[in-house]
C-alpha cells in the first residue's frame, strides 16, 4: 500500500495523513476477520460511519427526511424557500466501489447541492457488495429513480421533466449505466431524466494500463490494483483473476480492435500524456478469465463501452475529472464519445484534486479546499437544469 503523491496535488500532506489512516483500518479489519470477530469490510464500513462520516444539524432552509421509494433507502433534501413553479431535482448514488459509501457518506454534498442550486436532492441508499452483486446496485437506482419521476410533481413539487441522475466515482457510474438502460427501453411511461452528472466516474474494465492508470496508480485514495478489485466484488467476488484483469487477459481478441477505438490513448487530449505512457504489453487472452468476468464488459458495468445507437439517446452531460485519478481518462474518453455523437456536454477538469475529495467536503479537519471547487461546479450545472 506504498503511496506515491504528487506535487501537484492540493494539501498533499493532509493527503498522505489521511492515507495512513486508511492504511491503519484496512490492517485493523484485516486482523479482526483473520481472528473470525468481524468481516473486514464491515469494520471499515464502521469506523467509517461512526468517525470519519460527521451529521451536523440540518441548516435553515432545508428540510431532510429518511424514507423508502419502493422499499429502496433514500434520502430527500427539499428546499423551504418559496419557489414560483416547480422545483428541478436529482437523484443521486453515492460512490464507494459498489462496496463502501452510504447516504450519510455524502450527505454534506446533498445538503450543498440542494441549498445552493435550489434544488430537491434524493440520494438512494442502494445494496452493497460483497452481500449484494450486479445487478443488485443498479437495479435499487433505477428503482428508486422511477419511484421519485413518477410522484416527483404530487409529492415533492418538482419538475419530473427537470430530474437528472448523478453521483461520484461508482455512483457516476450506476448513473451512466442508469440512463443506457432506459435508453435501451425507450418505454416513454416516465420522463426521461434531463441530465446526467458523472463525478469522476468509473465507465470501463476492459483497459486499467490508460495513461492516468499509469500515472496515478499509487495516488490515494485510490489504487490502480484497488479499482480492478472493486469491479471483480461488484461481479462476482471472484478476486484471483486480479491480476488477469489488471493485464487485459479477460479481454477477447476479437473485441480488442472496437475496444482500442474507443480507448485509444490518443483520443486524449496531449497534455494528459505529459506525465508519462508506456505502450503496456500485448495481452494474452484467457477464455476462463473472460468467462468469470464478461459481464463487466457489458454497457451496464462499462457504460464507456456502450452501442453508437444507445449514446445518442442518453441525456446532456456533465463529467468532473480530477488529474491525480486513475479514472480521470476514462471521464475524458467519454466525453469524446460523447463529442463524437453530437451530444451535449459539460467537462470540468480539476488540476490539483485527487479520487474520493468530495467525501472531504466540509469534514472540519479531513476538508480539502478542491472539494469545495468540485462540489460547487456540480452545483453551477445544476443550476442550468
Amino acid at each position: 500500500m506504498n503511496s506515491d503523491i504528487p506535487r501537484g496535488v492540493t494539501n498533499s500532506t493532509k493527503l498522505h495523513v489521511v492515507h495512513g489512516l486508511f492504511v491503519g483500518i484496512a490492517v485493523v479489519g484485516r486482523i479482526l476477520h483473520r481472528l473470525g470477530i468481524c468481516h473486514q469490510v464491515n469494520f471499515i464500513r464502521w469506523f467509517v460511519a461512526c468517525f470519519l462520516t460527521g451529521l451536523n444539524p440540518v441548516p435553515a432552509g432545508l428540510r431532510v427526511k429518511d424514507t423508502r421509494f419502493s422499499e429502496v433507502p433514500v434520502r430527500v433534501y427539499e428546499p423551504t424557500t418559496v419557489c414560483d413553479g416547480l422545483r428541478r431535482g436529482l437523484v443521486y448514488f453515492h460512490g464507494g466501489g459498489w462496496v463502501l459509501g452510504s447516504i450519510d457518506s455524502v450527505d454534506e454534498v446533498c445538503r450543498h447541492i440542494a441549498t445552493e442550486s435550489d434544488t430537491t436532492v434524493v440520494s438512494v441508499g442502494y445494496r452493497l457488495a460483497p452481500e449484494h452483486r450486479y445487478p443488485v446496485q443498479l437495479d435499487d437506482c433505477e428503482t428508486a429513480t422511477c419511484h421519485f419521476l413518477s410522484v416527483a410533481e404530487a409529492e415533492f413539487s418538482v419538475d419530473p421533466r427537470r430530474v437528472a441522475v448523478g453521483g461520484d466515482s461508482t455512483g457516476a457510474n450506476l448513473a451512466a449505466a442508469l440512463c443506457q438502460r432506459l435508453a435501451r427501453r425507450e418505454d416513454g411511461h416516465l420522463p426521461f431524466p434531463c441530465a446526467q452528472v458523472l463525478i469522476y466516474p468509473a465507465l470501463q474494465m476492459a483497459d486499467f494500463n490508460l495513461p492516468s492508470y499509469q500515472q496515478n496508480h499509487a495516488v490515494p485514495i485510490l489504487f490502480r490494483g484497488r479499482m480492478a478489485f472493486y469491479f471483480l466484488q461488484y461481479l462476482n467476488g471472484d478476486v484471483s483473476v486480479c491480476q488477469d484483469v489488471l493485464e487485459g487477459n479477460h479481454v477477447p481478441t476479437e473485441l480488442r480492435p472496437r475496444y482500442k477505438e474507443w480507448l485509444s490513448p490518443s483520443n486524449l487530449p496531449p497534455e494528459f500524456l505529459a506525465r508519462g505512457f508506456c505502450e503496456p504489453p500485448a495481452a494474452e487472452y484467457d477464455g476462463e478469465v473472460y468467462h468469470a468476468i464478461k459481464a463487466g464488459l457489458e454497457p451496464e458495468v462499462s457504460p464507456l463501452l456502450g452501442d453508437d445507437a444507445v449514446i445518442q439517446n442518453t441525456p446532456p452531460t456533465f463529467i468532473l475529472t480530477c488529474e491525480y485519478d486513475v479514472l480521470r481518462d476514462d471521464g475524458i474518453l467519454y466525453r469524446k464519445r460523447l463529442l463524437d455523437l453530437n451530444k451535449d456536454v459539460t467537462w470540468q477538469h480539476v488540476t490539483d484534486a485527487f479520487h474520493g475529495v468530495v467525501n472531504f467536503f466540509n469534514q472540519g479537519c479531513l476538508s480539502f479546499a478542491c472539494a469545495r471547487r468540485v462540489v460547487d461546479a456540480v452545483v453551477d450545472y445544476v443550476k442550468t437544469l
